[in-house]
């Protein structure tokens, strides 16, 4: 089985105790919760039984121990993980609405995770068969996202698969202006994508929909999936397009929704031992694709009906009393 290897923010969501707009006179109080989309889809993929590793910088401090326990306790590598007492670990404060959507403010920067070096990288850490896993809030400084690209870099010449979730927090950019650029930059480098439909439509510009998907897969992305809440997830490989339907769930917070989403797809590639140069023809079997992008929506329709992100993100037990 193919290990993953998923790099960039673990953070402490801290989840607000009280749905947006709700009536009542009790003080607004916040439960921690670790989190970060590349540490949460660490987290998914190891509670699915893939062999799993987290490679980034936490704080010297309260919060970057609880990560690192937290991780550790749901079976994640963590001995790659760098400490630091430059910066703290980042923090982000988490209101929900009636419907489980959320509004972040996030305490970063400055934040331990933006700190990461590629001195800071093992030695041969792609030397063997891996998934290398992604998100853009490693781009939102310049000195992080030099890292980060660099990093692509290596493992996509090394032939590692790479996964990248768009996973677009406007208000982490100077300005609330996401680097529309420096994105796609991550993007292309990609062999499996994942966009929301409102990143897509950001990310598209004035560019029509289907020639901005096209030249994703002329830049050697094999695989292109687009979530859109309890709408079909539509997926695009070279010359064809499937939709497949989520299941109908009712949500409680959506934090881990996506990073769930994207642990159930990786787990599948990583069981068939998919990599770089097999992902593209794997994708052409429609049966075998259909069936991983429904286990994976099982995956995300699970973690929103429960609060926070790790210990929402389900098993293999989970997924077989679902139904």
């Amino acid at each position: 089985m193919t290990p993953l290897i998923a790099f960039g923010e673990a953070l402490v969501d801290m989840l607000s105790n009280r749905l947006d707009g709700a009536a009542d006179d009790l003080p607004e109080t916040f439960t921690p919760y670790a989190g970060g989309a590349p540490a949460n889809v660490a987290v998914a993929c190891a509670r699915l039984g893939l062999p799993s590793r987290f490679l980034g910088m936490v704080g010297d401090d309260r919060f970057g121990d609880f990560l690192v326990e937290e991780l550790a306790r749901h079976g994640v590598s963590v001995e790659n993980i760098c400490r630091t007492r430059e910066a703290r670990t980042a923090l982000a404060f988490v209101s929900r609405d009636a419907h489980g959507e959320r509004r972040f403010d996030f305490y970063r920067p400055p934040a331990a995770d933006l700190l990461y070096r590629l001195e800071h990288l093992p030695t041969g850490v792609f030397a063997e068969p891996a998934i290398l896993h992604l998100c853009s809030n490693s781009l939102t400084d310049e000195a992080i996202a030099e890292t980060t690209l660099s990093i692509a870099d290596i493992a996509r010449r090394g032939g590692t698969l790479i996964s990248v979730d768009a996973n677009l927090r406007t208000n982490l950019w100077p300005d609330n202006r996401v680097d529309i650029g420096r994105v796609t930059a991550l993007l292309d480098h990609a062999h499996l994508l994942k966009l929301s439909r409102d990143e897509l439509e950001l990310l598209r510009g004035d560019h029509d929909v289907d020639s901005w998907l096209q030249w994703r897969l002329a830049a050697g992305v094999r695989m292109i999936v687009i979530t859109d809440g309890a709408a079909p997830v539509i997926v695009h490989r070279l010359g064809k397009v499937i939709d497949v339907i989520p299941p109908d769930v009712t949500a409680v917070d959506t934090t881990a929704g996506g990073d769930a989403f994207v642990g159930g797809l990786l787990a599948q590639l990583a069981e068939h031992d998919v990599n770089a140069a097999t992902l593209g023809d794997w994708c052409q079997d429609e049966a075998r694709l259909r069936h991983a992008v429904e286990l994976a929506c099982r995956c995300g329709a699970f973690a929103v009906t429960r609060p926070g992100a790790y210990s929402a993100l389900p098993t293999r037990d989970d997924l077989d009393a679902m139904y």
